[in-house]
Order: C-alpha cells, then sequence, then structure tokens
C-alpha cells in the first residue's frame, strides 16, 4: 500500500500532535495562574470528555452488535478503560496541575514526557518483560542520572528554591502515574476501539476530577474571568485532549508505535520553546544541563542505540480498515 502523502502523511499528523502536546504544557500553567489548580483540572478534561465523546460519534468504529449481545471482551472493555481513567486522568492530572501551581510549566515539559518512557522501560527490564541490552541499561542510567541532577538544580534558591523542587516531584507522580498507565495500556485496549477507551478513561477520570474541585468552584467569581482564559480551556479541551488524540491514533497505526514513541521526543522542545517565549519562564544551569543528560538517556533507552525499522506495508487483507483498526 504505497505511503499517505501530504496533509494524509502520518509523520505529519503525529506532528501536529506533538505540537499540541507541546503547547498544553504552557497553556495549562496560564490557566492555573487565574484559577485553583483543581477547577483548571475539571476544566480542561471536563471539556475534554466531551469533545472526546463527540469525536466517537463522528470517527468512532461503531459497534458491530448490541452491547448486550457484545463478546464479554468487549463489553469488559469499558470498565477496564474506566478504571485505567482514575490512573492515567485523575491521578496523573491531579499531580500534574498541583505541581503547575508550584513550578514552572517548563519544567513539567521535560519530567513527564522525557522520564515517564524511562520509567517504563526501568519496569519491564525489572520484571523480566524485556531483555536488558547494553544500550538500554546504558540509556536509563543515563536518564536517571540526569533526573538526579535536574531535581537538584530545581532545588537552587535562585530559581524556585525548595516550592519549584516540590512541583517537580509532583511532576515525578504524574509521570509515575502515565508510565503505569501505558504498561496497563495493552490489556485495557483488549477487544475496544483506541478511541473509544481513550474517551471512557477521560470521562471517568473529568468525573472524580470533578468530585475534587467541587469545594473549591465557589471561590471562583467567573463573571469576572477574561476571555483569554475561556479560549486557552478551549483549546486545551479541543486541541491536546481530543484532536491530538485521534491524530496520535491514526499516526501510530500507520508508522507503528515504536517510530511514533520516537517523535515523542518533540513535546520537550516544544514546551520548552512555549513557556519561555509566552511565560518567561527559564532554567537554571544545573538544571539545564540535567535535562539535557536527561534527555540523551531517554532517548537512548527508547532507540537501545539503533533507528526503528520502518513498518511493512500492510497486506491486502488489511488495506481496506482504518489505523484504528490494524
Amino acid at each position: 500500500m504505497p505511503e499517505d502523502k501530504g496533509w494524509k502523511s502520518p509523520y505529519l499528523l503525529l506532528t501536529v500532535t506533538m505540537l499540541l502536546w507541546g503547547s498544553a504544557f504552557s497553556s495549562s500553567k496560564s490557566v492555573v495562574a487565574q484559577l485553583p489548580h483543581t477547577v483548571a483540572a475539571l476544566l480542561r478534561f471536563g471539556g475534554g470528555a466531551v469533545a472526546l465523546l463527540a469525536a466517537v460519534a463522528v470517527f468512532g468504529k461503531p459497534a458491530a452488535t448490541p452491547a448486550a449481545a457484545a463478546p464479554a471482551s468487549a463489553r469488559g472493555g469499558g470498565r477496564r478503560a474506566a478504571l485505567a481513567g482514575v490512573l492515567g486522568v485523575f491521578a496523573y492530572n491531579g499531580f500534574f496541575f498541583w505541581g503547575l501551581s508550584l513550578a514552572p510549566s517548563l519544567d513539567a515539559g521535560i519530567v513527564i514526557p522525557v522520564l515517564s518512557p524511562v520509567l517504563t522501560s526501568a519496569f519491564l527490564l525489572v520484571t523480566g518483560r524485556e531483555r536488558a541490552s547494553g544500550g538500554r541499561l546504558a540509556g536509563l542510567a543515563l536518564g536517571l542520572a540526569g533526573a538526579v541532577v535536574f531535581f537538584f538544580g530545581a532545588g537552587g534558591s535562585a530559581h524556585g528554591g525548595t516550592t519549584r523542587l516540590t512541583g517537580d516531584l509532583l511532576y515525578l507522580l504524574s509521570a509515575v502515574c502515565w508510565a503505569a498507565y501505558t504498561l496497563i495500556g495493552p490489556r485495557v485496549l483488549a477487544g475496544i476501539d483506541p478511541l473509544r477507551a481513550t474517551t471512557y478513561a477521560t470521562c471517568a477520570g473529568a468525573v472524580l476530577l470533578g468530585a475534587l474541585a467541587a469545594p473549591d468552584l465557589g471561590e471562583v467569581h467567573w463573571d469576572g474571568l477574561p476571555a483569554g482564559l475561556w479560549v486557552n480551556v478551549v483549546f486545551l479541551a479541543i486541541g491536546p485532549a481530543a484532536v491530538a488524540n485521534l491524530l496520535y491514533y491514526r499516526g501510530v497505526g500507520a508508522v507503528g508505535p515504536a517510530s511514533a514513541s520516537l517523535m515523542m521526543f518533540m513535546v520537550p522542545v516544544v514546551n520548552t520553546v512555549c513557556s519561555m517565549v509566552f511565560l518567561g519562564e527559564s532554567f537554571g544551569a544545573l538544571q539545564a544541563l540535567g535535562a539535557l543528560v536527561l534527555l540523551s538517556g531517554a532517548v537512548l533507552a527508547v532507540t537501545r542505540g539503533r533507528v526503528p525499522a520502518r513498518p511493512r506495508a500492510r497486506t491486502a487483507p488489511t488495506a481496506g480498515k482504518k489505523p484504528s483498526e490494524l
């Protein structure tokens, strides 16, 4: 099957995804600056849940049979996805938005997308689910060393002190949640369309975020909120939550998870530019060094020192299917 080109190119879709995800950190920070962090999380993922429900209605794979007659694996898929949302949406974003109230979004864009694959790889190696190659072990060691330097630099009094360090540690907890969410992904996705799984997880997480935000909702002066804040909220809900997930699924289906995971390293680059340009945030010298070492180690751990092979051409029986069906 010939590779799609132009606006249908999977690498273009993945690039747009990474741009949306990378810009979401600084955009979320600007919302947290005007609202309690619990309310900010609710607005982003409550709106994201609505946007994803609309995406399922338009793009989702239709069910072949009524729910009552569906296979047991399919019936349980929704429940598994909702439970995964407790970890991947509620816990992840609870820590993330709390961290945004204490530390720059610049730090979040390094700790979460870069440290998550390091933690995932470390777990797979410790549990024996993957083999320990020399390149991967070197990457993990380098990544963990970079993380230590990064957190040590975050505690420097000239660049935020203990408050920034506390926020970065909350980002670390977010990375742990995302790594765990990634590890349980294959079981969650068994028998259910990935877009629907993400929608169920987002809806379940949004409900819990709503319960967490309930005590703070009365403190918000809704009539005094600027229009720019609502523009940010709509962008976060539709762009990084709905559109980015939809494009990501189609991109991964076309190029495979290995190549797609490499493109994830665009996220910290995009976030660094957005945070510095729009929010005026910056690293200290030691923290910048730790970020570079961490990023280098993560790339080495994910690639194992090799460039992922291009996926094989699709065979005729699967050529007519959507990427999300493969």
